[in-house]
């Protein structure tokens, strides 16, 4: 007798959770150069293949966490309002986050987010492989937005805005303010912000 398809994949989906967590917790603890692939299969009680399975390499246990936001700002694009620049979706989009204290915006200061963001922000090879997951969210967004060289301009400037403004917000609570207490200046730069762009 046969899983259900549903039932398969959630525990799949489990599984990925469990190894994820597990790599995290470790390389917040020991820093991500020190964790080896065996530590993170021990850890998560699974063989080393079956990790690779999951995530094809080290970097891919910790950005998996970007995962959910990949392809985000062609989404907005795509799904925005008729009548509603791409760009004013954006910017609300983002002042969206803002609000909720998002951790893609760099605005949140639970100490496992600030913690995660000091590993890919100093870590040399999780910082490139974030890097390649921003070009494909770079062409994602420029081919919503047209196929000219000014729809790839324009992306790469929106993006280009959007991880400054989340790596200000994320330095100022990592140097020991509040999100709460940065949440007013967040949102002033990126009205500033967006508004330069246009």
């Amino acid at each position: 007798m046969s899983e259900p398809t549903g039932l398969r994949a959630r525990k799949k989906e489990r599984t990925r959770d469990a190894i994820g967590d597990a790599a995290i917790s470790l390389f917040l603890e020991r820093g991500f150069d020190r964790v080896s692939v065996n530590d993170i299969a021990a850890a998560a009680e699974i063989s080393k293949p079956t990790l690779f399975r999951y995530f094809p390499t080290k970097e891919d246990l910790v950005l998996h966490r970007f995962a959910d936001h990949q392809g985000e700002a062609a989404r907005v694009v795509r799904d925005r309002k008729s009548g509603i620049n791409p760009l004013t979706a954006l910017h609300r989009h983002f002042r969206a986050g803002l609000d909720r204290y998002d951790p893609v915006t760099g605005l949140n200061d639970h100490p496992e987010v600030v913690a995660f963001h000091r590993l890919v922000f100093t870590t040399p090879s999780l910082a490139a492989r974030l890097t390649r997951y921003q070009l494909e969210d770079e062409k994602a967004l420029a081919d919503a937005l047209g196929e000219d060289i000014q729809a790839r301009l324009r992306a790469a400037q929106v993006l280009a805005v959007q991880r400054v403004l989340a790596r200000t917000n994320w330095q100022k609570i990592a140097d020991g303010r509040t999100a709460h207490d940065v949440q007013p200046e967040a949102i002033a730069e990126a009205d500033q912000a967006f508004n330069q762009l246009r």
